[in-house]
């Protein structure tokens, strides 16, 4: 039991979080929604991810924060994909999501594809992710 305690420990601490490189033309974004309502905007500008609350979520109150943005009026900025999105993306090893990545010749290291290929749900939040 301890092994296998001590190997998630081990995992964690070899885990690489990178900057983004990505390569595009134009602009990369996309919006956040729950229903009707936008929550906010995510984009890459320079090479750093980019999240901003909409002003219809800014005038709401039904709906509450995200984990992790707290602050409405703040222009979050991160070299790497926050959790909140990250876990939109599929483990690249599944074979299933191999093909697909395969079949639709996407660039597997580009996070911002796989966001815009695999993201719009997930099963750990009712937001949908949709491409601007």
């Amino acid at each position: 039991m301890f092994n296998i305690f001590k190997n998630i420990i081990r995992k964690e601490k070899n885990t690489d979080i990178k900057p983004i490189e990505i390569e595009y033309e134009g602009e990369i974004k996309f919006v956040l929604r729950i229903k009707n309502l936008e929550i906010a905007q995510l984009s890459i500008e320079d090479k750093f991810w980019v999240f901003k609350y909409s002003e219809e979520f800014k005038n709401q109150n039904k709906y509450a924060r995200l984990t992790g943005f707290s602050d409405l009026d703040k222009i979050y900025k991160a070299e790497v994909l926050w959790p909140f999105f990250k876990i939109r993306i599929p483990g690249l090893k599944q074979p299933m999501i191999r093909d697909i990545i395969e079949a639709e010749k996407l660039d597997d290291s580009n996070e911002a594809v796989l966001l815009r290929r695999f993201g719009k749900l997930s099963m750990s939040n009712p937001y949908i992710l949709e491409p601007a």
